[in-house]
């Protein structure tokens, strides 16, 4: 078997070469016979020039991989130069590529193989989604980048200056502890963010709603129940549109305050998937059993704030504060029921900073599950009621009925379990 071993390395350096060969190809397919410095061919012959410089270091050193890396890149460079300047244009993607694929091909005859193969097939992918990275890149704003990149400084910069204990009377607010949640949540909250950014206007109501329940469910009500109040011909569709981020919300609780605390995952699960079918179900029946095929209608456009702003995660880095010390002091005061009502006070307006607050907080698991399957049930009160105000009785009606079924089914589920 060890005679075998440098022929399996070398066709692995073979291998990767032709990967990457046949992306750059495709790519350049159109091109005629001899209009490009590299293809197929070439990349596959790369990977295994620096297979073969690989196996030869144990001849003749391991000086003579830079050797033939240095001679490759000048044959490779020149060949790309005389391609950029006939064609008028300039991309080092495929030198990089090229020199990228002669050091994997050396990689897997002299290093960790299996690393080198996870490396080429990244590259292949980084190279294959070349239109789509660059219409990703297109829809972001630059306020969304120097968002992202102020609050990666502030993360990284100012999280080893927080104390990493508690700074109050009574233990229960930890600064880096609140700061890595209010991270983690506005992060979450991101890729809904993004979600509505780059798809919510193409594929339609459903992929709008889920992501905006993603974000802020509160904010999707808030949208649909304004459009279903201006555009009465597609009510069932919107109130559906409004179902469907509600039912997400149970779902993102449960995956936040399981992460954090995974004892509350089995008591949390039940009640809150429950819930959440409930509603995705009559979601269901609205969007497709009334009023046909969401693609027949425009989808809405989704009010959300971008919530990687800085003052965006220093307020709920207040609001996380605050709900801690409330519930210590109101446990303190008046015991389990002074926790429960600032869970349902905090839940009229929000469930995440509850949520995040009883995961963390040192207590017991009946009293923390209890706290956020209030605040979820309380949340979803006040957006049907929200649902009424903005966009009438028509809609209150049908969200409401929905949303007591869900509770409903919820609760039953909750009592079934204890």
């Amino acid at each position: 078997m060890p005679e075998i071993d440098p022929f399996f390395r070398l066709a692995v350096a073979l291998a990767i070469g032709l990967m990457v060969g046949i992306e750059r190809g495709w790519q350049s397919r159109e091109a005629e016979d001899g209009a490009r410095a590299a293809g197929l061919r070439t990349f596959g012959l790369s990977g295994l020039l620096g297979g073969i410089s690989g196996a030869l270091t144990t001849q003749l050193g391991p000086q003579i991989v830079g050797i033939a890396f240095l001679a490759f890149t000048a044959a490779f460079g020149a060949f790309s130069w005389l391609e950029a300047r006939t064609k008028g244009t300039a991309s080092a993607t495929s030198m990089i590529a090229g020199m990228l694929t002669f050091l994997l091909g050396a990689m897997a005859t002299v290093g960790d193989i299996t690393v080198a193969i996870a490396a080429a097939v990244s590259m292949t992918v980084l190279l294959a989604l070349r239109l789509q990275l660059h219409s990703w890149l297109a829809a972001i704003t630059w306020v969304e980048i120097r968002a992202g990149l102020i609050l990666m400084v502030m993360s990284f910069l100012l999280l080893p200056l927080l104390p990493n204990r508690a700074i109050d009377p009574w233990g229960a607010v930890n600064l880096r502890e609140v700061w890595l949640l209010a991270i983690m949540l506005a992060l979450i909250s991101f890729a809904g963010y993004v979600a509505v950014r780059l798809f919510g206007d193409r594929l339609g109501i459903i992929v709008a709603a889920a992501a905006g329940g993603l974000a802020s469910s509160t904010a999707a009500t808030l949208t649909f129940a304004r459009l279903a109040r201006e555009q009465p011909g597609t009510v069932n569709l919107l109130v559906g549109g409004i179902l469907i981020s509600g039912a997400v919300m149970p779902l993102r609780v449960a995956a936040i305050a399981s992460m954090l605390n995974p004892a509350l995952l089995r008591p949390l699960v039940v009640p809150l998937a429950t819930g959440s079918v409930m509603l995705g179900a009559i979601a269901g029946l609205f969007v497709f059993g009334m009023h046909g095929k969401p693609a027949d209608h425009p989808a809405p456009r989704l009010a959300i704030a971008n919530p990687l702003v800085v003052g965006t995660s220093l307020a709920l880095s207040c609001i996380i504060v605050g709900v801690m010390l409330a519930a210590e002091f109101m446990r303190q005061v008046w015991g389990d029921a002074g926790v429960l009502a600032v869970a349902a006070l905090s839940g009229i307006a929000d469930v995440d900073a509850i949520t995040l607050s009883m995961a963390r907080m040192d207590m017991t698991v009946p009293l923390a599950t209890q706290a956020i399957l209030l605040a979820v049930a309380v949340n979803t009160t006040s957006k049907a009621t929200m649902a009424a105000w903005v966009g009438g009785l028509a809609v209150g009606l049908r969200v409401g009925l929905a949303s007591a079924a869900a509770l409903t089914a919820a609760g039953a589920a909750y009592f079934w379990l204890g």
